[in-house]
């Protein structure tokens, strides 16, 4: 077979593609292991500021956890991250967070979330990305014996811990999920 410059071309072409399509998959390898990571960590972060969350882990039929949430507003915000799910202690999937809200709010925060499943079938409902919170839906703030009295409703139990920023907010808005299987 004679190589011409255009095959030579088409050839280079071709393995360039195929070259950066394994770079993007490297890529999210690494970024998929640092979000396992942060998750690790910010569970032993919810541990270490209120002990008993420990028993929380491991009495939860599931949990998924949000080590890095980013969310803003200037009348309108928006929040947004990403977490690992967890069933019976074991990762299972990754999922997405969106949030929208409304009303008089200003400034930026990041913080850490973890949402605990009571059973199977609140489970099942965020893995058939049916879960969303509205307005009425309250998240306790990671403190100092902060989950000694709290319940479930309607089979989940949120936790909050601020990492940093400043946000000034009294608005309405929900949270929305998605769920992917590893």
């Amino acid at each position: 077979m004679k190589f011409t410059n255009k095959k030579i071309f088409i050839l280079f072409s071709l393995f360039s593609f195929f070259g950066s399509i394994n770079s993007l998959n490297a890529q999210k390898g690494e970024k998929l292991e640092k979000l396992k990571d942060d998750a690790v960590t910010a569970k032993s972060d919810f541990i270490s500021t209120d002990g008993m969350m420990k028993n929380l882990f491991k009495s939860a039929y599931g949990y998924v956890i949000f080590p890095n949430v980013g969310k803003g507003a200037i009348g309108i915000g928006g929040a947004a991250g990403n977490g690992i799910v967890f069933e019976g202690g074991e990762m299972i999937g990754k999922a997405k967070l969106a949030q929208v809200s409304i009303g008089f709010q200003w400034g930026g925060q990041a913080y850490r979330e973890v949402i605990f499943f009571e059973n199977r079938a609140a489970m099942d409902r965020f893995k058939e990305n049916r879960l969303e919170f509205s307005a009425q839906a309250s998240a306790v703030a990671a403190t100092a014996g902060a989950s000694a009295n709290v319940k479930y409703a309607d089979g989940v139990m949120i936790f909050t811990q601020i990492k940093g920023g400043l946000m000034y907010e009294a608005s309405i808005g929900g949270q929305k999920f998605k769920y992917t299987e590893f």
